[in-house]
C-alpha cells in the first residue's frame, strides 16, 4: 500500500500540531503503518490520503452507526444548512429532538444538548451535585468518561484537586461498590457506570445484573444519582438506554457518537428526579444549539426506530466472532473476543504486551481491513455478510503470516516505554 501522502502529512503536522496529532484518534500508539489522515468515506469503507481503501471496523470510533454518507441523513442536514445552522437562538428542531429522545428512552423526562461526550458527562456530574448538594462521585476503575480535567486518563496538566471528591470502585463488583458507597458516607452525589465495561487494553465485561441492580438500590437509599455513560454504546445495544437490558433505569444518561450518525451533537437525558439540579447549572457553548446536527439526529433516530440495524448488527457480529475463532484456531491462536458482538474487542491469549495483536492488525490493514489492537471496535449497518466473509478470509491470511514469524515480533516502543515508567513508579 502507498504511504507517501500520509507520511508527508504526518511530517507537516508534527511542525504545527503538538506530537502531530492528539487525543483518541492519534496513531502514535498504533503500528507504524497505520494512516493518520483520511480523504473520504462511503458506507462501511474509508480511504486514506494515499487512496488506500479499508473496511472500517472503527466507524470513526463509534459515530458511524448506519455507515458513512447515508443519503437520507445527509439530505436533511443539507436542507437545514440551506435555511440556517448556528443562529442567535435554537431552531424549533431542538424541541422536536428533545421530545423524540424522551419518547424513545424509558427513563428520560427531559433532554439537554451539547457537542461532545465530555460535555454530557460533565453536565451529568454537575447536575447530580446540584440536585443532591453533595460532592463525592464514584467512578469505576479504568473507566473512560471523557477528556476534561476531572476524567482525562492522562493526568498531565491537571491537579489533584480536580478529582478531590472522586472515588473508585471495581466494575461488576458488588462488594467494591458497597464499600465505596459506605466510605462516601452522607456526601455521595452520584455513581457513574458504563453500559458495559469497555476499558482499553482489557477484556470487556457485560454488566452483571446483581451489580446493576445494587447500584440502583444504593442510589435510591442514599439519594444519589445513577448515571449511565452511553456516549460510546448508546443505541448500539438497545433502542433504549443500554441498562434497560438488565431492567435498571438510571437518573441520568449521557449520549453522543452515533446520535446523529457522525454529525457533532451529544445529549444529557434525565428523569424528573434530577430536573431541578439540571435546571440550576450554567452550561453552554457557541455551537451547542446548531440546527444541522439536530436535523441529522432526528433522521438517525427514525432509522433507529424503523430499521433492523440492531438485529443485523448482532447477526453480523456473531458471524464475525465465530469465523475469527475458527480461523485463529487453524493457525494455533486463541482469541479473547469480549463484549457485545456488535462492539467487539479482539485480543490474543498469551500476549501481555500486545505484540501479536499489533502484528495481526497490521497484516489486516495491509489487506484492506482496519481493526484496532486494544480498543473496542464497532459494526455499522452498511456492513454486509460479504464484508464479514471477506474479513474472515483476510484474517486467515494474516494469522498465517504472523504464525510464520512469531519469534521475531516486537512490542510497540511506546508501550514498552509506558510499561517501564509504570514499573518505576510502582517501585
Amino acid at each position: 500500500m502507498k504511504r507517501q501522502a500520509d507520511q508527508a502529512l504526518k511530517a507537516r503536522a508534527l511542525k504545527v500540531i503538538p506530537n502531530g496529532m492528539y487525543g483518541h484518534e492519534s496513531t502514535r500508539l498504533l503500528p507504524e503503518s497505520f494512516p493518520q489522515f483520511f480523504e473520504r468515506a462511503e458506507g462501511a469503507y474509508i480511504w486514506d490520503e494515499d487512496g488506500n481503501r479499508y473496511l472500517d471496523f472503527m466507524c470513526a470510533y463509534g459515530p458511524s452507526l448506519f455507515g458513512y454518507g447515508v443519503k437520507c441523513i445527509n439530505d436533511v442536514a443539507i436542507d437545514q444548512m440551506s435555511r440556517g445552522d448556528t443562529l442567535t437562538g435554537p431552531s424549533p428542531l431542538m424541541v422536536e429532538l428533545a421530545e423524540t429522545m424522551v419518547s424513545m428512552v424509558s427513563h428520560a423526562d427531559w433532554a439537554m444538548f451539547c457537542k461532545n461526550g465530555t460535555d454530557a458527562t460533565t453536565m451529568a456530574m454537575m447536575s447530580a451535585r446540584a440536585q443532591t448538594g453533595k460532592r463525592i462521585v464514584l467512578v469505576a476503575q479504568g473507566a473512560y468518561h471523557g477528556a476534561a480535567p476531572w476524567c482525562t486518563p492522562v493526568p498531565a496538566g491537571t491537579l489533584p484537586e480536580d478529582r478531590a471528591f472522586h472515588r473508585s470502585y471495581i466494575y461488576n463488583d458488588v462488594e467494591s461498590l458497597n464499600a465505596a458507597v459506605e466510605a462516601a458516607g452522607d456526601d455521595l452525589a452520584a455513581i457513574f457506570a458504563s453500559p458495559f465495561k469497555h476499558d482499553v487494553f482489557a477484556d470487556q465485561e457485560l454488566p452483571d445484573r446483581a451489580y446493576a441492580h445494587r447500584a440502583r438500590e444504593l442510589c435510591d437509599a442514599t439519594g444519589a444519582m445513577l448515571i449511565i455513560d452511553e456516549v460510546r454504546a448508546g443505541f448500539r445495544l438497545a433502542r433504549d438506554c443500554s441498562w434497560a437490558l438488565v431492567d435498571v433505569k438510571p437518573d441520568l444518561s449521557c449520549w453522543g457518537k452515533s446520535l446523529a450518525n457522525g454529525l457533532p451533537i451529544s445529549a444529557l437525558l434525565g428523569s424528573d428526579r434530577c430536573r431541578e439540579g439540571a435546571g440550576s447549572i450554567y452550561v453552554t457553548g457557541s455551537f451547542w444549539f446548531s440546527a444541522v446536527p439536530m436535523a441529522a439526529a432526528l433522521e438517525t433516530l427514525k432509522l433507529i426506530r424503523d430499521s433492523d440495524y440492531l438485529e443485523q448488527g448482532i447477526k453480523l457480529g456473531t458471524q464475525l466472532r465465530e469465523g475469527l475463532d475458527a480461523v485463529a484456531a487453524r493457525h494455533g491462536f486463541t482469541l479473547r473476543q469480549t463484549g457485545p458482538v456488535q462492539m467487539p474487542l479482539i485480543m490474543f491469549t498469551d500476549d501481555p504486551d500486545c505484540r501479536i495483536g499489533y502484528a495481526w492488525t497490521e497484516e489486516m490493514l495491509k489487506r484492506g481491513v482496519y481493526m484496532h489492537p486494544w480498543h473496542n471496535m464497532f459494526l455499522c449497518a452498511a456492513m454486509t455478510e460479504a464484508d464479514i466473509a471477506m474479513t474472515v478470509a483476510v484474517a486467515d491470511e494474516a494469522f498465517a503470516v504472523i504464525a510464520s514469524r512469531l519469534s521475531s515480533l516486537q512490542p510497540h516502543p511506546l508501550l514498552m516505554a509506558m510499561a517501564e515508567t509504570e514499573g518505576a513508579e510502582a517501585a
